[in-house]
């Protein structure tokens, strides 16, 4: 039996709560009833026609006794089992049966086996991570203070439900063991009642078949015999052995034969009459009584290991539970921390000034203040001199030769010619011009190659739009934000005078990418700070991005969900880090053929803006907008918000969107369909990645998704 081992109680986890271990004994105290359930009952053993079991082998109906309150249930297909075991065909039924209960505890014991293996593989992982990081967090170049007190609690929680899982890897093991013997036992029995049960029925049925062939023998016989006897011969003589034989000689061989074939025939017909008579009072009924003792034991057992099976799962989840939140007693003091009190606790103020007030002993003392002193010889051999003008002095006439001052005019800094020029890699015309409804921000006016779009009239007395190149990025100092630093306008010219050579060398390659100095940092700034150094409202990487994926990735399968890989992402990032206006990915060389590290990239960039693409500000106004269940009412309010973010935010969301929904168009190669996207998108556009907004993560999505499924409805797709 199944249940014989577990009075050792090895089935406990090790933290789990006292009236759990109660009740999984008490399930245990009768490891000889297999029943289904926890009911105990009398069996009653009686065919369905209300006979007393009689010499014909009837079949034993067990049935559960009912509370004393609930009338007895009658099976409704009594008569008809009844009917079926006591058949030629009832031992072969109960063995097709108990093959069957035989291969679902053999099947369920192999689940119970894979499953304890990876509970034991998780939980000898979660061990050793445990330990190496506890280890390593307490290195001198490591943080300490109130973090590492908390991250020593955090391990040790871990290392609790490490423990958790390996009793419960053990319990299952030892189940799996316990199944597999019973399914071992009863696979004999089934093998000796298979040979003795179906050998009975063959011998009754051979003897029947014996007994039916004597008596057509007989009966052919007694016919001949009828037709010698009343006259009914044949013309001429009848020759024998020994020659011809008359009539009555006939007569006389035929009726011996006769004799003969009818004592075979009763004596055959006692023999049928006696094995079935033994096959139906003794054979069938043992081996019907036998096989459905073996059916209940082994449905019996393999229920009990699934309701055991089933109450370690709760008490694992539960322990787990437990440690990561314990139950608030009435005295706070011993009770341990939940994690999130654990992580709370970090006090990062205090820990900085410990680790600054710990190198106050290594603080050199004030020198004096720095002062010039003559020497008194120069005082003495040159009283009437005068100081020397420095080489960097420039003469009194320099600055006449040499144009307007830098700042009413001047030529720009070498960063600023960047924004001049034109991207080589072909973004979007400047033509393409577009209104936001619902508008309620002042607007922006037009960007240029990757501007943002209109949502209102611009008020042209701002900036000279004539200094705007129609095919490229805004000019220098023709943005709303510059005109404070404009030049005057005597020297138009000399604005839009392209640098030198610029962006004459060949695209950067992702393969010495790796270690570029960052010349112009794109990742880490807000988009109102790339648009104001770069001059396009949409940025660089997220263009050269959405470029390489549409040419190359929109059917590949899992994009944007798939990960890129590391080294990949981080030499990417440093081409963009380096001088974005330099990286093309028209190449797939320039990119290592690895879209996936693309879309991890672009994915990067989202994340790491110090402000989500949608804004911190208007968080709250698009969760409750995605709360909203009529899909006019919810589309409206969320196309509203869009159009009053900030026009970069606005542009970026924009073409992010568009090219979104052409991902999702190509959703029958790539797997990505509208709800893949936003469930991939949504922490990263909305920014809830830690904080307490991780409970709006079902809404976030909502926002994503809505906003895919309108994208033609909030934006155009010029």
């Amino acid at each position: 039996m199944a249940d014989d081992h577990h009075h050792t109680n090895p089935d406990h986890l090790l933290t789990e709560p006292a009236e759990l271990a109660d009740n999984s004994q008490n399930k245990e105290t009768n490891p000889g009833n297999m029943s289904l359930g926890a009911q105990t009952g009398d069996e009653i053993a009686s065919p369905p026609n209300g006979g007393g079991g009689t010499g014909g082998g009837g079949y034993a109906v067990t049935t559960a006794a009912a509370p004393p309150t609930a009338p007895a249930q009658v099976d409704p297909n009594a008569k008809a089992v009844y009917d079926v075991v006591n058949s030629e065909i009832g031992v072969s039924t109960l063995l097709n049966r108990l093959k069957q209960s035989i291969a679902s505890a053999k099947e369920f014991a192999l689940f119970l086996k894979k499953r304890s293996t990876l509970e034991e593989e998780h939980s000898n992982g979660l061990r050793k991570l445990c330990r190496v990081t506890s280890e390593s967090i307490r290195r001198p170049d490591h943080r300490h203070g109130s973090f590492l007190q908390s991250y020593d609690q955090i391990t040790a929680i871990h290392e609790r439900m490490a423990d958790n899982g390996a009793q419960f890897a053990i319990s299952l093991h030892q189940m799996h063991e316990d199944l597999l013997d019973v399914a071992a036992n009863i696979e004999r029995g089934r093998k000796h009642w298979k040979t003795t049960g179906l050998s009975a029925e063959q011998r009754v049925a051979d003897t029947e078949a014996a007994m039916r062939k004597s008596k057509a023998k007989y009966d052919s016989l007694a016919e001949d015999y009828d037709r010698v006897r009343t006259g009914d011969r044949q013309s001429g003589k009848i020759f024998g052995i020994k020659g011809p034989k008359s009539a009555q000689q006939h007569e006389e061989d035929l009726l011996r034969k006769v004799q003969a074939a009818d004592a075979d025939y009763a004596s055959k017909v006692q023999n049928a009459q006696a094995q079935r008579q033994e096959l139906l009072s003794k054979l069938r009924p043992e081996a019907v009584k036998s096989l459905d003792e073996l059916i209940k034991e082994c449905d019996s057992g393999l229920t009990l290991q699934m309701q055991k099976f089933a109450s370690f799962n709760e008490k694992l989840l539960l322990s787990n539970g437990l440690n990561v939140s314990p139950l608030k007693g009435s005295e706070q003091g011993s009770q341990p921390r939940s994690l999130r009190e654990v992580v709370y606790a970090i006090d990062n103020e205090k820990d900085l000034s410990g680790y600054i007030s710990s190198f106050a002993s290594k603080v050199a003392p004030r020198i004096a203040d720095i002062k010039y002193e003559r020497n008194h010889v120069l005082n003495a051999s040159q009283p009437t001199a005068s100081l020397p003008q420095r080489q960097s002095d420039p003469p009194s006439s320099f600055a006449s030769r040499q144009g307007p001052p830098q700042l009413s005019g001047g030529p720009p800094p070498t960063h600023q010619a960047h924004q001049s020029q034109q991207f080589s890699q072909g973004p979007p015309p400047a033509s393409n011009m577009h209104e936001r409804s619902f508008s309620q921000g002042p607007a922006m006016p037009q960007y240029g190659s990757m501007g943002a779009p209109n949502r209102g009239p611009a008020p042209i007395s701002t900036f000279n739009s004539s200094s705007i190149s129609s095919g490229g990025p805004p000019q220098i100092n023709t943005l709303p934000f510059q005109t404070s630093h404009s030049p005057p306008p005597s020297f138009p010219q000399q604005q839009q005078q392209p640098p030198p050579n610029t962006y004459s060398q060949p695209p950067i390659n992702a393969n010495g990418g790796g270690n570029l100095p960052p010349l112009k940092p794109v990742f880490g700034l807000s988009l109102q700070q790339l648009f104001e150094r770069d001059g396009s409202a949409v940025p660089m990487v997220l263009y050269q991005c959405i470029q390489a994926v549409d040419l190359f990735g929109l059917e590949l399968e899992g994009i944007y969900r798939i990960s890129g890989t590391a080294s990949h992402i981080t030499k990417l990032r440093a081409m963009f880090d380096n001088d974005a206006s330099k990286v093309d990915f028209r190449n797939p060389e320039n990119f290592m053929h690895d879209v996936n590290s693309v879309a991890g990239l672009l994915k990067q960039f989202l994340r790491d803006l110090p402000d989500p693409l949608l804004t911190s500000e208007h968080y709250d106004g698009f969760i409750e907008a995605a709360k909203n269940d009529d899909e006019i009412v919810r589309r409206d309010s969320l196309h509203a918000i869009i159009n009053s973010l900030p026009d970069p935010n606005y542009a970026t969301l924009r073409a992010l969107t568009l090219h979104l929904n052409r991902v999702q168009e190509a959703s029958a190669a790539n797997r990505m369909n509208v709800s893949n996207i936003a469930i991939v998108f949504g922490p990263t556009l909305m920014g809830a990645n830690t904080g307490p907004n991780i409970q709006d993560a079902g809404w976030q999505v909502r926002v994503i998704d809505t906003i895919l499924q309108n994208t033609y409805q909030i934006f155009d797709d010029d």
